[in-house]
């Protein structure tokens, strides 16, 4: 069962920040994120998400894929298999992004939005799907990172944690699993 943590940052850009670091977490194996979405407060209180997964993309090219197969061997009943590869593809190409951009994957877009408001202008947050983590290891790396806990769904334990390495600047349980 995937985790949701957000966590909210008094600087625009720190989300984004967060979110480089985690993905290269994610690339040594100390994390696998399902979905992270960052939203953006401007000076003028408008709010931006950034999903970080481009379902539009993604649907236009799997789309693309297909449909240039179907394309192909519809066109190779009617003796012209490359005038089908194109007009397959197209049609797969368009039909699959409009596929992606209705769709909805991971984080509850309303959730995001409703907590996205009660953020401060000029500030930002993370939300974040997490399938698993290696909490230690995980946690060393955003030790006093000044961030705020918005919403989780970690038990109680796991949550007064997060919020411990996040304010402080030494956690006592990080120094004593680093002597380990």
């Amino acid at each position: 069962m995937s985790e949701l943590i957000v966590l909210g940052f008094d600087d625009a850009d720190k989300a984004d920040a967060v979110l480089n670091r985690l993905v290269q977490l994610e690339k040594e194996y100390l994390i696998d994120l399902e979905d992270a979405v960052i939203a953006v407060r401007d000076e003028s209180g408008k709010v931006r998400l950034k999903q970080s997964v481009n379902l539009t993309a993604a649907g236009a090219a799997s789309g693309g894929l297909s449909g240039a197969l179907w394309g192909s061997l519809v066109g190779l009943l009617f003796l012209n298999p490359l005038a089908g590869l194109v007009v397959g593809g197209a049609i797969g190409a368009g039909s699959g992004a409009l596929a992606g951009s209705m769709a909805d994957y991971g984080i509850d877009d309303d959730l995001m939005k409703r907590l996205a408001e009660t953020i401060p202008a000029k500030s930002s947050a993370l939300f974040l799907l997490i399938r698993k983590v290696q909490p230690e290891k995980v946690l060393a790396e955003f030790k006093g990172e000044h961030a705020r806990l918005l919403r989780t769904s970690l038990s109680p334990e796991q949550e007064a944690r997060l919020r411990q390495v996040l304010v402080d600047e030494t956690s006592p349980a990080l120094e004593a699993s680093a002597t380990v």
